[in-house]
């Protein structure tokens, strides 16, 4: 299973830069980084809460699942 973060979509279509972005949601460049490489392992529902705030999306914009490769095995 792959949840992958769509931040760079979603930032390009507001037109906003990571560092405006950080500072509206409440936490670090770095760790907007870290969510948008896909390498965090949760995400706080308070800080979803204020990314949503943010960009005026649902989570579904910016978090999406895909299946791994076999995933259709019932095994």
């Amino acid at each position: 299973m792959a949840i992958i973060v769509d931040l760079d979509l979603q930032l390009a279509k507001r037109g906003l830069s990571v560092g405006e972005f950080a500072d509206a949601v409440g936490i670090t460049p770095a760790n907007i980084a870290v969510l948008k490489n896909g390498r965090a392992k949760a995400v706080r529902f308070t800080t979803l809460d204020a990314i949503c705030r943010t960009l005026g999306c649902q989570p579904g914009d910016v978090l999406r699942w895909v299946p791994d490769d076999g995933a259709d095995d019932d095994s």
